[in-house]
């Protein structure tokens, strides 16, 4: 069995990961083994069946502000999804009255531009660390080993496909591209990453009917109006659409699909 190769080339990183294994992008954290007699009572009512967005892991005293992509979710049964800024992985999660365990961790191998391997190791390393203490505070939830190391959460709430601004992450615009769908009107508007835009858009069924795009006639370097062209090919067609807690995915009827993130 392989550990983190990318994220484990010295012998420091490799001994952090020791108890993860590789998994391919699609990891599927679920399990048959994962059932709900592994969630007990007490704390797990409160931390299972939310988005836990994770704001810093503090390690030795010291403490480190988390990537924007990481997290961690707990289903009803106890199966673990989540990511550690850049790699996701999964895991087995038990409780016992105000304590949790991550058994089983699982993680992929990836590296990712602006993500401190150092963090993942450590995010890693914390939430395996046996018992952990978890406390509840509203929307907030420390994980504390015994040793004192703390991973520190926050409730995230899912955002809704209308009135999100959803922030196009690929094709790359430089983050210059957006859509937001407006309910009430049955319009889409936003931008393109270079030129405004504007369209009908009906929802319907997991699919949204888009119009005739409406542009400004802007002119924009060359790759940025390749990435127009890109996003053009959305309108005047039916794409399905998938929202996964603050991610947006569209797939054109040709299969191109296009990635987006909920802004903040």
């Amino acid at each position: 069995m392989n550990t983190l190769g990318t994220l484990g080339k010295d012998k420091k990183r490799l001994a952090a990961f020791a108890t993860l294994t590789l998994l391919p992008l699609a990891v599927a954290c679920g399990s048959e083994d994962a059932g709900s007699d592994t969630v007990g009572s007490g704390v797990s009512a409160s931390v299972t069946g939310a988005h836990w967005a994770v704001d810093e892991v503090t390690v030795d005293g010291k403490k480190s502000a988390a990537p924007s992509h990481a997290y961690v979710r707990i289903a009803d049964g106890g199966a673990v999804e989540g990511n550690l800024g850049c790699n996701n992985f999964g895991a087995d999660a038990a409780f016992t009255d105000s304590k949790v365990t991550f058994d089983k961790m699982q993680a992929t191998e990836m590296a990712c531009e602006g993500v401190p391997p150092n963090f993942e190791v450590s995010l890693a390393r914390t939430l395996s660390d046996g018992n952990l203490t978890a406390e509840v505070d509203g929307d907030k939830l420390t994980l504390t080993t015994t040793d004192g190391d703390r991973v520190a959460l926050t409730k995230e709430k899912a955002a809704p496909l209308a009135g999100t601004k959803w922030a196009i992450t690929s094709p790359d615009t430089d983050g210059k591209a957006h859509l937001t769908f407006d309910e009430k009107t049955g319009l889409v508007n936003g931008s393109l990453g270079c030129n405004k835009v504007r369209a009908e858009a009906t929802v319907r069924d997991g699919s949204i009917t888009l119009g005739t795009a409406s542009t400004t006639r802007m002119m924009c370097d060359t790759s940025l109006m390749n990435t127009e062209k890109t996003l053009l090919g959305l309108f005047d067609g039916t794409v399905k659409y998938r929202v996964d807690h603050r991610t947006l995915v569209l797939t054109s009827e040709n299969g191109e699909r296009v990635n987006a993130s909920a802004a903040e």
